[in-house]
């Protein structure tokens, strides 16, 4: 592998691309000019990145211990340092990214930036593992409707869509880590509850997610009210067997719930 390709496996590159991808297309929506759409990619991409990077610094004793393959810092492809520089790089170009889009959302957006820090620097193992996913994802909406001519407020609706999005996405991401997080100490809230009750939480609060986002722009659509039939219809035929299953149904649940994200900015405008 070489740096360069070492550098992107570290920040995270799935979660990274998605949730700029998908702060975008909600700006896009809401009718954000292209100056607006350049300033919401670049200011979360340089918090993804941020966020990511040092994740993989911070956990690289832990990654070694569970013989993560996917782990470029664990396995010693990259320098230590050359990672958790690039992190807080990253964390300080973020700032003027983010107040590009004006007070009001640059605040927003780097107190959401803070929450992905905090989880990595130790909430993760606590029973307020979830507190960050739910405030960053709430958060997300507020910064990219917030960047708007005049800085409106977002509905209330969408703001809670956007926890609830962040906080099944939490339960859902953690399932397939379960055991190697226990040997290394993490124990955060799905530890606590259990595969079982992480993975029903993660499409319960996934499915009422996608009812806020179906339900909040009233009148809602025939394609949003389709969207959230096929949520209702993953949930209940996906979660009972539990396991890797459970898994990828949660995954498509919450990929659905940004698709109705999207879908609901243009209701903003």
């Amino acid at each position: 592998m070489t740096r360069a390709a070492a550098m992107v496996r570290a920040c995270h590159p799935e979660p990274t691309a998605t949730v700029t991808a998908v702060a975008t297309a909600l700006a896009a929506t809401t009718g954000r000019s292209m100056a607006g759409l350049v300033a919401v990619a670049s200011a979360v991409l340089a918090g993804q990145l941020s966020i990511g990077w040092s994740n993989d610094y911070i956990d690289r004793g832990r990654d070694a211990t569970t013989a993560r393959p996917d782990k470029p810092v664990a396995r010693g492809d990259l320098p230590v340092r050359a990672v958790g520089r690039a992190a807080l790089v990253a964390a300080a170009v973020c700032v003027p990214l983010s107040f590009a889009s004006g007070l009001p959302a640059g605040a927003a957006h780097l107190v959401g930036v803070a929450c992905g820090w905090a989880y990595n620097l130790g909430m993760k193992a606590t029973a307020l593992s979830v507190v960050p996913y739910t405030a960053a994802f709430g958060l997300l909406p507020v910064f990219v409707v917030a960047g708007l001519p005049g800085h409106p407020v977002p509905p209330v609706w969408l703001v809670a869509a956007g926890g609830m999005l962040g906080t099944g996405a939490h339960f859902a991401n953690t399932l397939p880590d379960l055991d190697d997080d226990e040997r290394t100490g993490v124990r955060g809230l799905p530890h606590r509850l259990g595969a079982r009750a992480s993975g029903l939480l993660a499409a319960g609060l996934l499915t009422a997610a996608s009812a806020l986002l179906t339900l909040g722009p009233w009148p809602p659509s025939r394609p949003a009210l389709a969207g959230f039939a096929v949520c209702v219809g993953l949930a209940a035929a996906g979660v009972a067997p539990g396991g890797r299953r459970a898994f990828q149904v949660t995954m498509l649940l919450a990929a659905l719930d940004a698709a109705l994200l999207i879908a609901a900015g243009t209701n903003l405008r």
